[in-house]
């Protein structure tokens, strides 16, 4: 089905008899395996408002991302949250959607400055499992008084609605960007000389270590603030090595396209996992990893893309963890033997369940894709 309306999307939703599977783009399977007739929103599409300088962007679910991202750039703006792009990694076609970004929760290196995608999130649109039109702000209805729907339906994964349009916050584009380098640090150590960076005022907006690669850190802004603040934070970290500053411009938003996009990994054999920990745990979880076959330190410490031998059971070889790991790129069979998503205390999954029940009473909406 691809309806080319809310409304039709609506009627779909309403007439449907069995088990939906919600697809934006195609560019993100992340999940367990939904047995269901597709259900795609790629045709609702368009910038339904974009008020430069409100700082407001509205669009239709299936508008592509590289459009919002075009029309924002022609503005000299840009969507905060630095959305990374899935198809390299887990080798799909297709085009990245607004929506699938809302979905998915989707977020990139400046999450450590900017926040996830849901905290620029400041409106929705979508269709319950019911049919009903159900919107932010507008008509108050009685099955959803009480909730925040911005933050429930970003990364909901089209469990509990199917999204029809998206009101976001943007920011202003920085002048000019400068990534510092430390070379030879180990993990230890680069998370250390993340954390003091993170914990400077100089305005860090993306803190990443590449093992055996380097330590990379970026700073945005006016030309004369960058280069104020990183000669400053070259100082303040010169007992950790050497830092090399890089301040071309291409080279630098190269690399960081890189490290959003887990590009290391795309192409190589072995499933992929998403594990979000505390900073100063990092180290250590990783060195827990049972025979690793690469690892990715973003977000200061706190993310860390690990590739791992197909098949592996990351969660039952770690053991208990504070944080949380989630399967984003293994074969339809894994996926359907591992929970994708890391388990959740009993309290959280029966609130979980109510919101799904309240939401989509008839269990139609990508059933079981987040199933743990």
């Amino acid at each position: 089905m691809h309806p080319d309306s809310e409304a039709a999307l609506a009627e779909a939703i309403r007439a449907a008899n069995a088990p939906l599977r919600i697809l934006g783009g195609g560019t993100r399977p992340i999940g367990r395996p939904v047995d269901g007739e597709a259900l795609s929103v790629a045709g609702l599409t368009g910038i339904t408002l974009y008020e430069p300088g409100a700082l407001t962007i509205v669009a239709r679910a299936g508008t592509p991302l590289a459009e919002i991202e075009a029309a924002l750039a022609e503005a000299g703006q840009r969507l905060p949250f630095e959305p990374m792009d899935h198809r390299a990694l887990l080798g799909t076609h297709g085009t990245p959607t607004i929506g699938g970004v809302v979905a998915a929760n989707v977020s990139g290196p400046r999450r450590v400055q900017a926040g996830a995608a849901r905290d620029s999130l400041i409106g929705v649109r979508f269709v319950d499992g019911t049919g009903t039109i159900v919107k932010n702000g507008g008509r108050v209805m009685k099955n959803v008084t009480g909730y925040d729907l911005v933050k429930l339906m970003a990364g909901s994964y089209g469990t509990l609605g199917v999204l029809s349009e998206v009101s976001f916050k943007v920011l202003p584009a920085p002048g000019t960007q400068a990534t510092l380098v430390l070379p030879g640090l180990g993990d230890a150590r680069a998370v250390a000389a993340m954390a003091l960076a993170l914990t400077s005022p100089f305005e860090v907006s993306g803190a990443a270590h590449l093992p055996g690669r380097g330590t990379f850190l970026r700073l945005e802004g006016l030309a004369a603030s960058v280069a104020y603040r990183t000669g400053a934070l070259r100082d303040r970290l010169r007992d950790l090595g050497a830092p090399r500053v890089l301040d071309d411009p291409v080279e630098g938003t190269a690399i960081w396209a890189s490290i959003r996009d887990v590009a290391d990994f795309a192409g190589k054999d072995g499933d992929v996992w998403r594990i979000s920990v505390k900073p100063s745990d990092a180290p250590g979880l990783v060195a827990r990893l049972p025979a690793p076959l690469g690892v990715i330190y973003d977000w200061g410490g706190g993310l860390i893309w690990a590739l791992m031998p197909q098949g592996t059971d990351l969660r039952a070889a770690l053991g208990a963890f504070k944080g949380h790991a989630t399967l984003i790129r293994a074969s339809a069979e894994t996926r359907a033997q591992l929970p994708v998503f890391h388990p959740e205390p009993a309290p959280i999954a029966a609130l979980a369940a109510g919101l799904r029940a309240r939401f989509d009473p008839r269990g139609i909406l990508n059933p079981g894709l987040m199933a743990c």
